[in-house]
């Protein structure tokens, strides 16, 4: 085992976090002031190859997985809602890639980003009002009507919703196997029946469009379900016969995102750390520096501590996915709920220790405390990760006994066939 990183990690950790520093701090403001979409951002990272195709494929080839926790961190340590508004289409992407045929995979995933000087984005389009955290209750339905399919339905809290160039909708097919009836549909911009509903006025990262997408008798043609008919055909087979099956597609993917969340919780707390220490240095009370005082130590040793713990546990959550090591005790889940939990409390301890004025709307850790929240909340609040985590490790547990039965009963078969053997030796002996 070797923490240490490589020249090659070091390299672009340092080159997203001068990108964060260079081109995201001077706009946050602005774009948080306001809730307008960063374009002249998202242009820009695309010119420092931080956005587009060529940074996915650089991704998916990096065999320790962690490039892509170190580009969500320092991005989002420049600014949240920017760096949500660069990033989001890579859950769409994530999305057809989790469920497409590769056909589709090479269609539909470069038009969630553009190609060359063209800036397009994605969104994935889950949640409902009365279907967050659980996505078997999503009511938005999908009927094939001859060589199309009928979309019907509300999303919530979608990112670039309303302004996205393909919209990855998951949808119910068969409302009475629950999230084994669902499937995942592409519905590109301008599609008849897509619109855009109610705009939200967020708390926290403002820069990132988070809007209603609204479907109504929307039809797309049968080649738009991700994965085609005979693999939809085959699962809902299953389901009705009570086979065993996976995960939805929704689950799936949002497993793959878990630990790139979590970094970007981190980043907002790395981001409130490195200002109070800089806030620190020259500052005095009663003559006696801030960063001498016992009192600021202890938060700062605190903050610094779980920041490094939650990191721990994003980068092994990313390893263990791109090496195709099961995360069976939950260990995906952990990742987002600890960072989302330490870049809410890192924020409000370091507020705390900075005082009044960290309050103010114009300061900056003002800012980092609105945009950690929805950490806690979104894709899993932070109670539904405790309950995945709980019930993971009841499982991870009971499967580890049963194998510790296992072998113990394969020992004892063993050793008893040994003491049977040199009976029957014995007898052996004294019969001749």
């Amino acid at each position: 085992m070797d923490f240490r990183l490589s020249e090659e990690q070091l390299a672009f950790q340092a080159h997203c976090h001068r990108f964060a520093e260079e081109v995201m701090r001077p706009a946050a403001a602005k774009h948080d002031r306001d809730q307008s979409v960063p374009w002249e951002v998202i242009k820009q990272a695309r010119e420092w190859d931080l956005h587009g195709l060529e940074l996915l494929q650089k991704m998916a080839t990096d065999s320790e997985g962690l490039l892509g926790v170190m580009y969500a961190e320092e991005l989002h340590w420049g600014c949240a809602g920017i760096a949500l508004a660069i990033s989001a289409s890579s859950l769409a992407a994530a999305g057809i890639a989790s469920s497409g045929t590769p056909e589709q995979i090479g269609r539909w995933v470069p038009e969630c980003y553009g190609l060359g000087d063209e800036i397009k984005i994605g969104a994935y389009a889950v949640t409902e009002a009365g279907a967050g955290s659980d996505v078997k209750s999503l009511r938005t339905t999908a009927k094939r009507d001859g060589d199309e399919w009928v979309i019907n339905g509300t999303k919530v809290f979608i990112s670039n919703g309303g302004i996205a160039d393909v919209n990855v909708v998951v949808a119910t097919v068969d409302p009475e196997l629950g999230h084994r009836g669902q499937a995942s549909f592409i519905v590109p911009k301008g599609t008849p029946g897509l619109s855009m509903g109610k705009k939200e006025d967020k708390l926290g990262i403002r820069a990132s469009q988070t809007a209603e997408v609204v479907l109504e008798d929307c039809r797309v043609p049968l080649d738009h379900l991700l994965g085609g008919m005979d693999k939809l055909e085959r699962k809902l087979e299953r389901a009705r016969t009570g086979q065993s099956g996976g995960a939805s597609n929704a689950l799936a993917t949002f497993e793959v995102t878990r630990p790139l969340v979590g970094a970007s919780a981190l980043g907002i707390a790395q981001a409130a750390y490195d200002w109070t220490l800089d806030w620190l240095e020259g500052r005095e009370y009663e003559g006696e520096p801030l960063v001498d005082q016992q009192r600021v130590q202890q938060v700062l040793a605190d903050v610094a501590t779980e920041l490094d713990a939650a990191r721990l546990l994003v980068w092994r959550a990313a390893w263990m996915g791109r090496n195709g090591v099961p995360m069976t005790a939950g260990q995906g889940s952990m990742s987002k709920l600890k960072a989302g939990d330490v870049a809410m409390w890192a924020t409000t301890a370091l507020m705390d220790l900075v005082g009044p004025e960290a309050s103010l709307t114009d300061h900056p850790l003002e800012k980092f405390f609105r945009d950690a929240k929805i950490y806690q909340l979104f894709e899993g609040t932070a109670q539904i990760q405790r309950l995945v985590i709980s019930r993971m490790q009841v499982t991870e547990r009971r499967r580890r006994l049963d194998e510790a039965a296992e072998v113990l009963a394969d020992v004892a078969a063993a050793q008893n066939g040994k003491v049977g053997r040199a009976a029957q030796a014995t007898v052996a002996g004294a019969a001749s």
